[in-house]
């Protein structure tokens, strides 16, 4: 089951975030969920929901 772990608010940024993931391994899938407001879902599988939060973490802290 695939599990949200993050909101972009923009599609930019949930490319970056996605390419960054993926290069760490993990599998991920970005969803558009609103699109006048232009956000998207960053999705991973659940049982990889623990180690994608610390890697997600550096990421957004390094923005």
């Amino acid at each position: 089951m695939w599990t949200v772990i993050y909101i972009a608010p923009t599609s930019r940024i949930a490319d970056r975030i996605k390419h960054r993931l993926t290069e760490e391994g993990f599998l991920v899938q970005v969803r558009a969920i609103n699109m006048t407001k232009n956000q998207f879902e960053i999705l991973v599988p659940e049982g990889e929901l623990e180690e994608v939060q610390e890697v997600l973490n550096s990421i957004l802290h390094r923005s």
